[in-house]
């Protein structure tokens, strides 16, 4: 029997060792600033998203040239602001320019503070020490913490679970635990360079929020016609999961999320089983996860200059 909108829409699970109660599904804020989404329809699918229970919100400061925070921004103006766990990402390897950048999402998202920033794009192994050097980026959050600009800070990336093992490793290093992580976690994941399989565990040991993201990989992995939409979110729910996010560009994506959410059951084993037996062959060397295996996803690496400089004392090293 489907619910009456009278009645919970949303089921909500708690963000890791923080206790903010957080809904299940998110919405992505990259395809909100796409041209081709008109801001009004951007505008309506957050409100509503919000009127029906998701309080989860996504963005970066680098997601279509600032439109998808600007957008964001305005649908949470008239009390929708309070309603939400505000959550956006920065470039910024350098203190300054990290800094620079949280200051441009507080204006664009016309809010005094952001509940969770993270660093973006963690791809490279050189990217923990430029972030933690005592010149880099996270000297900048842990400032704006102290200020009350953010109250949690996390990390983010996309190629390689390696790569986010090392990146909690140097953390560990530095004396910091990091609150939330985001991560693809999908149906062809299981099957290649598996995030859930290698990163997974550590953000549960930790109690670290898992931040689950290319559920669909853009529609990508829909185009392998081994899965449906609702299978991928299914999937991403099943997992040990604080939040799913995925992209919403229309009315359908959005009662698309809350379908799946209406109609998530906890799997079997067996049940998980099947359904990865399903894209196990089409999975197996990542062609259906291209932001594994090429550069396309990477903003950073088509726009090095989002990074900022590396740090005065390294460049000194140089040779002239």
């Amino acid at each position: 029997m489907s619910k009456s909108r009278s009645e919970p829409e949303m089921v909500y699970r708690t963000l890791g060792s923080t206790g903010e109660k957080v809904s299940a599904i998110g919405v992505g804020g990259w395809h909100l600033g796409m041209k081709r989404v008109e801001e009004c329809l951007s505008i309506r699918i957050v409100r509503t998203a919000i009127d029906r229970g998701i309080n989860f919100m996504d963005n970066c400061w680098d997601y279509n040239e600032g439109a998808s925070e600007i957008r964001m921004g305005k649908a949470l103006r008239d009390g929708y602001r309070d309603k939400v766990f505000l959550m956006t990402k920065i470039d910024g390897r350098l203190k300054k320019e990290a800094s620079r950048q949280i200051d441009e999402s507080l204006r664009r998202l016309q809010v005094d503070r952001i509940d969770l920033i993270q660093h973006h794009e963690i791809l490279r192994y050189e990217d923990p020490h430029r972030i933690f050097d005592e010149e880099g980026a996270h000297a900048a959050l842990l400032e704006a913490r102290e200020a009350g600009k953010l109250r949690y800070i996390g990390f983010t990336g996309h190629k390689d679970p390696r790569i986010h093992l090392y990146m909690l490793e140097v953390a560990k290093d530095f004396g910091f635990k990091f609150d939330a992580v985001q991560m693809p976690l999908n149906v062809m994941d299981a099957h290649y360079r598996s995030f859930a399989k290698m990163v997974l565990p550590e953000l549960v040991r930790q109690r670290i929020g898992v931040l689950g993201m290319k559920s669909m990989a853009n529609g990508i992995i829909l185009k392998s016609n081994m899965v449906t939409a609702i299978e991928c979110l299914h999937y991403a729910l099943n997992l040990p999961t604080s939040v799913v996010i995925t992209g919403m560009e229309s009315m359908e994506n959005l009662e698309q999320a809350f379908e799946a959410v209406r109609t998530f059951r906890p799997m079997s084993e067996q049940e998980a089983g099947s359904l990865l037996a399903k894209t196990a062959h089409a999975a197996s060397r990542g062609e259906f996860e291209p932001f594994k295996t090429t550069s396309i996803f990477d903003g950073t690496a088509w726009n090095p200059e989002w990074l900022g400089d590396e740090p005065q004392r390294v460049q000194e090293l140089m040779p002239d």
